[in-house]
């Protein structure tokens, strides 16, 4: 049952002349005071949800980007700062990208702000995809296996870090603590402070090409799957469950499972899809060239593998492969009854603000959206609950 509403930003600023035939996206340069008015939007998106009773902001870890799309560095940072000025609304971190932390700092870093906000900071983790970010802080991630090995050691320390009270690790990359003596005596053993307050520690991972299911499921992490075709959809979904049975946790399809969705809400489909065009285009004008559009065709082949389409998608591909959903608020609730139908574990829905749309346009839809369509979920999450008193 759909119980909680998000927000993925991943930290634009706002854009002219959007859209396919606008400024090429590597044309794309701004100087540092119109970078960061991303925190200010951030600020503001998180007022207006706070009020508006969403469940998370979730945002994205990004580095050196002067083109306006991505610019928020330090997520934990920004949501600890954003939780002092809300009441309730959490902060996810859609995700730090671990391969450019050490995995110590990563966890002092999560474990403090856990403490400064009690609690409202959701920690998420993965390996990165942008060359320019990952390779220029000095690891790999052009080399797949390397990325993923060092990726895995990480996660055991952070592990350790989380949930032992003192603790040791001799791996590949880390050994810890360094084997150096220490006011009189040999390090043996070290303490993460502060350690989380909250645990354990619900830790998020993106699930992308399937590739990290196994890991996700086996390591008790929940998975995002956003923008995705719904063909590949049901496909991921599935796969996490059986995996995770493989490791013990019987599931509900669904279950531990948060699904990202692109809207627009107009009055009518065809009016949703022309107004949201230029920054669905805007997107995937930026995003597409790293191979991450998430269709598939006709076969269930995704788009970009042998034989799949590999061009840039249209906001009608989007629609028809009902990652993108337009049109009347009713639309969206029928919508959203049906996947709760079909995945009766799923408790998350994420919704994605696209890189072009500037802030007061988005803003409005959350408007809409939180008063057309999240009251249907709350009322029959009230009338559960009622029924299991």
């Amino acid at each position: 049952m759909i119980k909680h509403f998000s927000v993925l930003y991943v930290g634009n600023i706002d854009l002219e002349d959007v859209g396919l035939d606008g400024t090429p996206a590597d044309d794309r340069r701004y100087t540092n005071e119109r970078l960061v008015q991303s925190y200010d939007t951030a600020a503001r998106a998180a007022k207006l949800m706070d009020e508006l009773g969403y469940y998370a902001l979730w945002m994205a870890e990004h580095h050196f980007q002067r083109e306006g799309y991505e610019c928020i560095p330090n997520i934990i940072l920004l949501g600890t700062h954003l939780a002092s000025q809300t009441k309730r609304l959490k902060f996810g971190c859609a995700f730090n990208i671990s391969p450019m932390w050490h995995p110590l700092r990563l966890a002092e870093d999560y474990a403090l702000a856990d403490v400064l906000t009690n609690g409202r900071i959701i920690f998420g983790v993965g390996r990165g995809y942008h060359s320019r970010e990952v390779e220029t802080f000095g690891a790999p991630v052009i080399d797949n296996d390397a990325n993923r090995e060092l990726f895995e050691e990480q996660m055991e320390v952070i592990r350790k870090a989380f949930n032992e009270e003192s603790f040791s690790h001799k791996g590949k990359h880390y050994t810890i603590p360094a084997d150096v003596p220490y006011r009189g005596y040999d390090m043996k053993e070290v303490t993460l402070v502060p350690r989380p307050l909250n645990l354990p520690v619900e830790t998020w991972q993106p699930i992308v090409s399937g590739r990290s299911i196994e890991f996700t499921a086996k390591n008790g992490f929940k998975g995002v799957v956003a923008l995705t075709g719904e063909t590949i959809v049901e496909d991921m979904f599935t796969r996490y469950r059986e995996a995770a049975a493989q490791h013990g946790r019987e599931l509900e399809l669904g279950e531990d499972l948060a699904l990202g969705l692109g809207f627009y809400i107009a009055d009518t489909e065809q009016e949703a899809i022309d107004r949201l065009r230029p920054f669905h285009d805007e997107r995937y004008k930026w995003f597409a060239p790293f191979g991450f559009v998430r269709y598939a065709d006709e076969q269930g082949r995704t788009w970009g593998t042998p034989g799949a389409p590999a061009r840039v998608p249209r906001v009608e591909d989007g629609a028809q492969q009902r990652a993108w959903i337009c049109g009347p608020a009713s639309d969206l609730v029928d919508y959203l009854r049906e996947v709760e139908s079909k995945y009766p574990g799923l408790e998350h829905v994420i919704l994605h603000w696209p890189e072009g749309m500037p802030r007061d346009d988005f803003m409005e839809q959350l408007r809409v959206f939180a008063a057309e369509v999240i009251p249907a979920f709350q009322r029959q999450t009230a009338t559960a609950a009622g029924d299991d008193s």
